[in-house]
């Protein structure tokens, strides 16, 4: 790739888009104001996972070396890591759902954890440890 300014720019428009899905998330709205603005959420959802792989990809093909490269890629796997441990933390509770009938959550106790904690806890948090040396590295270059 010949364009330098792509990569910052791919990550900064990232950074963007989290943040105002983080404050969609963490803001009380009433029910109408929530359903008026699903579709951008969604919408904004998809290009955060695209954006995710196209980080990578760039990141890779780029070369670039060291620390920077962790940091980059574990932005971009972090933002396509969401989307992918939701649809799995939702397919796997179909998936015991159909094999063992809906009792199978009074015997374990509650629903599959896993992959619902992998998407909403730790990949955010991967996400900005990514963020935060990706920062660094942008500067000292």
């Amino acid at each position: 790739m010949k364009n330098k300014k792509l990569l910052p720019s791919l990550f900064y428009s990232m950074l963007g888009i989290f943040i105002f899905l983080v404050l969609y998330f963490v803001t009380p709205f009433t029910r109408e104001v929530m359903q008026n603005i699903f579709w951008v959420i969604a919408i904004l959802g998809g290009v955060f996972f695209i954006m995710g792989i196209l980080l990578i990809v760039f990141t890779v093909k780029q070369k670039i070396k060291g620390k920077q490269k962790v940091f980059l890629i574990l932005t971009g796997a972090s933002a396509v890591g969401v989307l992918v441990f939701s649809i799995l933390h939702n397919l796997v509770y179909g998936l015991l759902i159909f094999l063992f009938n809906e009792n199978i959550w009074d015997k374990l106790g509650g629903e599959e954890p896993f992959f619902f904690i992998l998407a909403i806890l730790v990949c955010p948090v991967v996400f900005l440890v990514g963020v935060v040396g990706s920062i660094v590295g942008f500067v000292r270059k």
